[in-house]
């Protein structure tokens, strides 16, 4: 297996993280991490978010091991040290929705190699959540899943989600889809808001983690999607939204003031899902994970009850 640079810096996680590079089945090198210990009692596959790297979840993995399970992260192709997709490694793109699945399969092979104790549990943030959502429809081999504010639709106002649908369908077809989304910008999000701002945390130590690492390793940060992205996103969500759920048990967690992703595709799914719990974070932004110590400290207990009911 190839060492991959891990920056266990700023990290704050467990001494022992450490990161391969994994090659995929079309031929993209991402980056995948783990956190284990003795006498761990199952494996989280954490899925992250658009723009996110496995640094940021350090602190998780902490959490996890403390209650006796091991993490592995990845960095989703086009982010993260992960192979870029455009030419401007500051926009996020990817060429189709499903090649994501190839980094889920090639993250599982690894996971195996690796030797990391069963059963598998999934953790998902956000856009990792329309990833794992999607793998769990095609076999993704967990007991039981955890997600965090999952990108089942993206939140945007009546008047614009179909200007939403019409630019970025036409940008396939006129060939700019890869142009930043209308709104977006190359620069990374927390280097550009200030905490009253900010739409992830309502917690001011946690931004500054944010901004901390976004500071020290410039390289891993991502700004805005492209139209491409954007395009695929919208198809993929709706896709998922018209499917049927599944019978894994399942735990997600939102925040009641969530701006990023869309609240009714999340209440919607999560009425139709059997053996599932919404848990509303009352006052939680995007990021449950990354909230105040209160919230987070609920998050990870009520997330590892949830996996250790399913053994």
């Amino acid at each position: 297996m190839d060492i991959a640079p891990f920056y266990s810096d700023i990290s704050g996680g467990p001494d022992n993280g450490t990161a391969h590079w994994i090659t995929t089945s079309d031929r993209l090198r991402i980056r995948v991490a783990h956190w284990t210990g003795s006498d761990v009692k199952g494996t989280v596959l954490l899925f992250p978010g658009r723009t996110e790297y496995i640094e940021k979840y350090g602190r998780a993995a902490g959490e996890f091991l403390r209650r006796g399970y091991a993490t592995v992260a990845i960095d989703w192709r086009g982010q993260g040290l992960a192979d870029r997709i455009h030419p401007n490694p500051a926009y996020g793109d990817v060429a189709r929705f499903s090649d994501y699945q190839f980094d889920v399969a090639a993250m599982l092979t690894h996971v195996r190699d690796l030797g990391l104790p069963q059963p598998y549990y999934l953790m998902a943030h956000s856009m990792g959540g329309c990833i794992g959502l999607r793998a769990l429809t095609e076999g993704l081999p967990v007991k039981a899943v955890a997600f965090s504010a999952p990108m089942w639709g993206i939140e945007m106002s009546p008047l614009l989600r179909p200007f939403a649908w019409t630019i970025s369908t036409l940008s396939r077809k006129l060939g700019f889809e890869g142009m930043l989304a209308p709104g977006q910008q190359a620069e990374t999000f927390v280097e550009r808001v200030s905490f009253a701002d900010n739409t992830l945390t309502g917690d001011a130590e946690m931004f500054d983690v944010l901004r901390q690492q976004a500071a020290a390793h410039p390289e891993m940060t991502l700004g805005g999607p492209s139209l491409r992205w954007l395009n695929e996103a919208l198809c993929e969500t709706r896709a998922l939204s018209r499917l049927p759920s599944i019978a894994t048990p399942c735990l997600t967690f939102l925040g009641t003031q969530e701006e990023i992703v869309a609240p009714a595709r999340i209440h919607d799914r999560m009425a139709r899902w059997p053996n599932a719990t919404l848990d509303m974070i009352e006052g939680g932004k995007h990021e449950a994970m990354m909230e105040t110590s209160q919230i987070r400290t609920h998050v990870f207990d009520a997330t590892a009850a949830h996996f250790d009911t399913y053994p």
